[in-house]
């Protein structure tokens, strides 16, 4: 079995993955809020644990990979009453559209995706546990975990309990009875959603429904849990608190965390207008190529997405896909080689800036191969592409697909074979005329010595 090491935040050092259960992985990851499209920052985590996902299910015979959907928030709510819809219409459109959106960057489904709605009984069943064991306590209609009552609270994420104490800077509402206590039950208006419980009518918070999920699909403890770093603190800290505290022993045997994406070296954010939406950045580049630049720099070190990294990452994929057009007719199917450099790359930490070094090789490679070679050498780029969750387009599928709709692949083909014989009858200003009227749709002509070749730039 080969060795894969991942970086565990709470101690923060690469250690060796050991399952709880070598026959069956459970990891679960923190999936999206649904009231509003989803931006390149939310994807990056979706891609970064698609791509553990892959790995794992080459290394064990069982992996269950749970995402959730949280289809009950305060600003699904809000999102409503502006729309003047209902929550659940707000709720799945946007459930829809995040999953369309994925696909588009080819995430493969997790195994598993509860939504909190469904799963409201397991959370008061995971209140009620806590209010018994004496870490959660009621009040005015609320009821609160009493982090006090934790030992190691902060563990996770590096913060002493009297540091958060005193370094408090908010009113403290009066129903708590420590500033850092956090919400498991609130109250909810009669024009707000609702369920009846012990406590009153009301709702769960936040934190609350990941723990309750986890339980009830995963078990009493699982191997990774994974999500962005701001979701660190609180909400994986009151996780593993709840969690912890209600159903005893281990919880998460470790704990995986991608950093931040900037927008052209800035902090996304609404305030300076550079929030890019998936789906917008889909109208302009093919999931690959998004997909490819979220790769391009190792889950744990910030990513500076900007057009310069988008077109870096459109050329690539373009020559990955030109090297294979040039072997179309040479047959070859994409096969998991977990001996391949690209592998062997992924299982120290995911480090797929190295995987996609690797990648590179595999095409000179193949660009460089030998008749009796070339199978085998489009074989391994193929079998690398796959991994890494590109390459899945037919590479003249690819080519079409990005041209000015005013020619058609046939009409290009019929462009290029006029400009290859305006060169052969020595007419280099039609042959340069041709060439012109096809660059300025974004088609680049490629000279060879058994004729010309077209993709786009």
């Amino acid at each position: 079995m080969a060795d894969l090491w991942l970086t565990d935040t709470m101690g923060t050092e690469k250690r060796r993955f050991t399952p709880i259960d070598p026959d069956h992985v459970r990891f679960y990851v923190c999936g999206p809020t649904v009231y509003n499209l989803v931006h390149i920052g939310n994807a990056r985590p979706v891609v970064v644990f698609d791509m553990l996902f892959r790995v794992l299910q080459a290394l064990y015979p069982r992996v269950t990979y749970a995402r959730n959907i949280t289809d009950i928030d305060d600003k699904i709510m809000v999102a409503a009453r502006e729309q003047n819809v209902s929550i659940e219409a707000i709720s799945t459109e946007f459930t829809d559209k995040f999953r369309e959106d994925m696909r588009a960057l080819n995430a493969l489904d997790p195994s598993i995706e509860p939504l909190a709605t469904e799963h409201v009984d397991a959370m008061l069943d995971l209140t009620r546990r806590l209010i018994e064991s004496g870490n959660a306590y009621e009040s005015d209609g609320h009821v609160l975990f009493d982090v006090c009552s934790m030992p190691d609270y902060g563990a996770l994420s590096g913060r002493s309990l009297d540091d958060m104490m005193a370094g408090a800077r908010v009113e403290v509402a009066d129903y708590k009875r420590h500033a850092g206590d956090f919400i498991l039950w609130k109250p909810s208006a009669a024009d707000e959603p609702g369920w009846n419980s012990l406590y009153g009518r009301g709702r769960p918070g936040w934190h609350l429904e990941c723990s309750a999920m986890i339980h009830q699909h995963l078990g009493q403890a699982i191997d990774i849990h994974g999500g962005g770093r701001d979701l660190i603190f609180p909400h994986h800290e009151n996780e593993r608190a709840q969690s912890c505290c209600a159903y005893g022993g281990q919880f998460v045997g470790l704990w995986m965390h991608n950093a931040y994406i900037d927008m052209d070296g800035e902090k996304m954010s609404k305030s300076l207008g550079n929030v890019r939406t998936v789906r917008e950045l889909l109208e302009r580049y093919p999931g690959e190529v998004l997909r490819f630049a979220l790769l391009s720099a190792q889950y744990r070190s910030p990513l500076n997405f900007s057009e310069e990294l988008l077109e870096q990452a459109q050329s690539a994929i373009d020559g990955f896909y030109l090297s294979l057009r040039n072997v179309a007719d040479v047959p070859a199917e994409p096969v998991l080689n977990i001996e391949s450099p690209v592998f062997q790359a992924l299982l120290d930490d995911l480090n797929t800036p190295a995987a996609i070094a690797e990648l590179h090789q595999l095409a000179k490679q193949l660009n460089k191969a030998l008749a009796d070679e070339l199978s085998a050498a489009k074989t391994a780029l193929l079998s690398a592409g796959h991994l890494l969750g590109i390459l899945q387009e037919d590479p003249e599928t690819w080519f079409a697909a990005k041209l000015d709709d005013s020619l058609d692949a046939a009409a290009i083909d019929t462009l290029v074979a006029e400009r290859f014989d305006a060169k052969q009858a020595r007419d280099f200003a039609r042959a340069d005329a041709i060439r012109d009227e096809l660059n300025a749709v974004g088609i680049v002509i490629e000279d060879g010595p058994d004729g010309s070749t077209w993709r786009r730039g």
